[in-house]
């Protein structure tokens, strides 16, 4: 009735922007995503307690939050014919809530993973990926490590909507990802209620779509080859137009800042001298430098040159793993 798991974050290299289902949440195109180490999320799970409580990274979560922990776990309960009982959640992070990265999706993977082991449900990636994406839907790519493709699924139930891994952590271990902080202020504007104002209203979503859509083999490709100039290529393109679909959105979303320009503006340059060095950017303004390990000192020092306030260096990361220590 107790169990414990470790999860990732992910960086998206295809982007998943916009939902054509809310309560399932499930993604309009397939996306594809890298996992991030040594960064993570360890969430201890316990079922048949006096009554629910949810504690992420100290604080005691309350309104969409909690609900968010709580019918997930809804969901682990009618998986189960047991009367499992009110349930306690502790959840830890350990890097920083602004850095840029969807914390989100390593705590809802650990939660599911672990959610599904406290109720003594066998280990299976595609249930735990499914559980995972009804919290956040880039947590369904934080179950397994490595290089994971979001499947868009056509099913309306969801059920073929879910992560799979298409090459594991130690398949390209010279990538790395440079995680530049230029801001570390809140969003004007969330992630969620942003996709929902594009969908709704952009002119150029319908083409985002079936362009993302395409790019998600061409990634897969490249990442087989280990191709970094391609796959640079394809993140920056793939970046540059989820952010042109916001930008046309009614009223315009703009995530970016000047900092954000700053440093897009010296990749530009670095390329120019030799250095392999590209961008992707979520709905926020920090940029993650992709390159290799012979060059992520040079990207660290790029970013910091143009203003990054902190610089958070990640390698390909590994499969969410339940531990035998908990946090409670």
């Amino acid at each position: 009735m107790k169990a414990t798991a470790l999860a990732h974050p992910n960086i998206a290299l295809v982007k998943y922007w916009g939902k054509r289902d809310d309560a399932l949440i499930l993604p309009h195109q397939s996306s594809l995503s890298m996992t991030l180490s040594p960064l993570s999320v360890t969430t201890t799970v316990e079922f048949g307690v006096a009554t629910d409580a949810v504690d992420i990274n100290g604080h005691t979560a309350k309104g969409s939050e909690r609900e968010r922990v709580l019918k997930l776990l809804e969901s682990v309960r009618a998986q189960t014919k047991q009367d499992l009982g009110p349930a306690k959640v502790v959840s830890r992070g350990d890097f920083p809530m602004a850095a840029g990265l969807a914390s989100s999706a390593a705590g809802f993977a650990a939660l599911a993973v672990a959610g599904r082991a406290a109720a003594g449900l066998p280990s299976d990636a595609r249930a735990a990926s499914i559980l995972a994406r009804l919290g956040s839907g880039s947590a369904c790519r934080s179950v397994e490590g490595g290089f994971c493709e979001w499947l868009r699924g056509e099913r309306p139930d969801g059920e073929d909507s879910y992560a799979v891994q298409r090459f594991d952590a130690a398949h390209w271990p010279d990538l790395r990802m440079v995680v530049a902080v230029v801001d570390r202020g809140e969003k004007d504007v969330k992630s969620r209620d942003g996709m929902k104002q594009t969908v709704e209203t952009s002119p150029y979503y319908p083409a985002w779509v079936r362009d993302a859509e395409a790019e998600v083999p061409r990634a897969r490709e490249l990442i087989a080859r280990k191709d970094l100039q391609g796959l640079g290529e394809l993140c920056e393109r793939n970046a540059w137009r989820m952010h042109a679909t916001s930008l046309a959105a009614d009223p315009p979303l703009c995530y970016l800042n000047a900092g954000t320009l700053g440093l897009i503006q010296q990749l530009r340059e670095a390329r120019k001298k030799g250095v392999p060095v590209w961008f992707t950017l979520d709905a926020g303004p920090n940029p993650v430098l992709l390159t290799n390990a012979a060059n992520e000192v040079a990207a660290e020092a790029l970013a910091r040159a143009c203003g990054a306030l902190d610089v958070v260096r990640c390698v390909p990361g590994g499969d969410a793993v339940l531990k035998q220590e908990h946090l409670f």
